[in-house]
């Protein structure tokens, strides 16, 4: 079930404790003032009730990838009547991981993903290249294009990826529409949130936060950063351009 900031803040008691503390931590980020959260548009679409929030159980049992692939579902039914900031915020019932070390979340990360794909009936987007070291690859569910997100309690030294639960969000490609290299209001973003984010985390902005589109940019890499700078070699989605459906 998705649901508006407007919705929870009122009905947050219908909510278990588990998911409250989840969603009053991201409230809590997003509405610092004296350490801004680095994402301007995450930011405001929060503030603005332009996003959207789903809860799952345990990343690591069967219900949690069918959970998060029919919120995805109606997520990319009405994301575009959201707001020009949109995204789906999905929080994971994560407790039991308790002391999982980054590699591993890593791992539970891609393994969503792919599962989540092996159960997408709909084809492959025309357009979003198939092969994840293209530039032009985005994640896709159901037809739409998203930048994935994750955020892990593991993260301390990027503390922009850290959070008290295991958290992904999606963002509709649709939204980078007016926010890219090829705009001013872009270009201008862009250093407003790189200035954050070395103030937010405290470190040198990691090497893999590129452009879409651009020649040496991969978006998958930007998906999951880890606490240093290392990336892997090669993007774990799929393994194989034989299992994209076309």
């Amino acid at each position: 079930m998705l649901l508006s900031k407007s919705w929870i803040d009122k009905h947050i008691d219908e909510l278990s404790p588990w998911q409250q503390s989840a969603y009053n931590d991201f409230s809590d980020m997003m509405c610092d003032e004296q350490h801004p959260y680095p994402c301007v548009p995450g930011k405001q679409g929060f503030q603005k009730d332009m996003l959207r929030f789903g809860f799952a159980d345990d990343p690591r049992t069967s219900g949690s990838i069918e959970q998060l692939a029919s919120l995805l579902s109606d997520y990319g039914k009405i994301s575009r009547e959201t707001g020009n900031y949109a995204s789906l915020v999905v929080f994971f019932q994560s407790e039991e991981l308790e002391g999982t070390g980054i590699d591993d979340y890593q791992d539970l990360f891609w393994s969503l993903l792919n599962k989540v794909h092996d159960i997408d009936e709909t084809p492959w987007p025309e357009g979003i290249a198939e092969d994840p070291h293209h530039p032009s690859w985005e994640f896709c569910f159901d037809g739409e294009p998203y930048f994935a997100f994750c955020a892990t309690p593991a993260h301390s030294i990027r503390k922009s990826r850290h959070f008290p639960y295991f958290l992904l969000a999606f963002q509709p490609r649709w939204v980078f529409d007016e926010i890219n290299s090829s705009t001013a209001f872009g270009q201008k973003l862009k250093k407003v949130i790189r200035k954050r984010l070395v103030e937010y985390d405290e470190i040198e902005v990691h090497p893999s936060l590129k452009w879409y589109g651009e020649e040496d940019n991969h978006e998958w890499k930007q998906y999951f950063l880890s606490d240093d700078d290392t990336s892997l070699s090669k993007c774990p989605f799929m393994n194989s351009q034989k299992r994209i459906k076309s």
